[in-house]
């Protein structure tokens, strides 16, 4: 990773097998006291994705997405899942193992990059439910879905989506501890940006101006190249160039940022 060198002196060896094994702790932690510990990976984006399929299909009149609804919801709504839980964490990245945090000697990036690793971890283990919604959907659905191309950006989505929180976290986190009021903040602007964000629409379902404002939202772009490898017709140049640019200047400013920030935080945990 490219903060793998931030920090306190230490091999990349050594750093990436920190990484690893703290990712790990998290996800056993996670689901060592789950009955159903898997399986919790997909309900969140499962459940979410037949609500809104039904209140779209069933209750309202739908004038937004693609068909099949079902299959264009979740391609969005489990990296969003992803970004949210992430994002969330970074919050208490700190905080929560502030005496881990004070001691050790592996750059405290990791702090950041776990949760970024661990979260996404939990993204590809759910990924099975799109493939299962595809398979039904292309026997059962009137509108086939359009394998192209696109479906080779799905990994650059990854990447990108993996710059884009790794620099969010490298900002959050050091800020939510000097800030302690911005834990609660971060929660409030994750609702809105669900909405702001191109989940249950297209950027091209916007009208007008919005659709311009939109691109400046990295998760825009970043949502336009998982989606185009099945719904080629939601490309959108704009909002991926301007998505991919935003992404690579948060990661690099959260690097510097965490640079200046690092000593003032060792102070106040």
């Amino acid at each position: 990773m490219t903060t793998a060198t931030v920090g306190a002196p230490g091999s990349p060896r050594r750093y990436l097998h920190s990484l690893w094994l703290l990712s790990a702790r998290d996800l056993k932690v996670r689901y060592a006291t789950s009955a159903l510990g898997y399986l919790w990976s997909v309900l969140d984006p499962l459940v979410m994705s037949l609500i809104y399929w039904f209140i779209f299909t069933q209750v309202f009149q739908r004038s937004v997405g693609h068909d099949p609804y079902i299959v264009f919801l979740i391609t969005a709504l489990l990296p969003w899942v992803w970004f949210n839980a992430a994002v969330s964490d970074f919050t208490r990245a700190f905080n929560k193992d502030a005496r881990l945090v004070r001691s050790t000697a592996i750059p405290r990036t990791i702090w950041v990059n776990r949760i970024v690793l661990s979260k996404g971890i939990e993204f590809l283990c759910s990924l099975p439910v799109l493939i299962g919604f595809i398979v039904v959907a292309v026997f059962t659905s009137t509108v086939p879905i359009s394998f192209n191309w696109g479906l080779l950006l799905f990994p650059v989505a990854v990447l990108l989506q993996t710059a884009l929180l790794i620099g969010l976290g490298l900002l959050i986190a050091p800020l939510c501890v000097i800030y302690t009021d911005l834990e609660r903040t971060t929660k409030l602007i994750l609702r809105v940006l669900f909405y702001a964000s191109p989940i249950i629409y297209s950027v091209s379902d916007l009208p007008g101006i919005f659709s311009e404002l939109a691109a400046f939202n990295p998760l825009s772009g970043i949502f336009t190249l998982y989606r185009v490898g099945f719904f080629p017709e939601v490309w959108d140049t704009l909002s991926v160039v301007v998505g991919a640019a935003v992404s690579i200047g948060i990661l690099v400013v959260g690097i510097v940022v965490f640079l200046r920030l690092e000593r003032p935080v060792l102070k106040e945990l």
